[in-house]
């Protein structure tokens, strides 16, 4: 069972980045999906949710209007559109998966199993 965040980068103020979290060994859509994103100093922030049964969204007041989460069931990824980026948005990013199927009230970030992290950067 295996949880892996991935498409970080460097990537200029008002450029895009879409992260995407794999998984193997288990469905994402039996799962609650969420992204949570750290930067050294500061407490984890969750940004993104995506529940299991009806496939509502949830975001952060950081990143709404900004970041769009999406399922891919074919491909059992979740993805995480980020578009406007701004400084403020470099952090290691993290996704995680959540048994009951339900998302935390963001920017709580408790979930049940969480996968390594991408590094994003926003610098000119």
């Amino acid at each position: 069972v295996q949880l892996q965040a991935s498409g970080g980068g460097l990537v200029q103020p008002g450029g895009s980045l879409r992260l995407s979290c794999a998984a193997s060994g288990f469905t994402l859509d039996d799962f609650a999906v969420g992204w949570s994103r750290q930067t050294p100093g500061k407490e984890r922030e969750g940004v993104s949710c995506i529940t299991s049964s009806d496939g509502h969204t949830s975001y952060s007041d950081s990143v709404l209007g900004r970041f769009t989460i999406s399922r891919d069931t074919a491909k059992n990824t979740v993805y995480l559109q980020m578009n406007s980026l701004k400084p403020d948005d470099t952090a290691v990013y993290y996704c995680a998966v959540d048994t009951s199927g339900l998302c935390p009230t963001l920017p709580s970030y408790g979930m049940d199993y969480w996968g390594k992290g991408t590094q994003v950067t926003v610098s000119s």
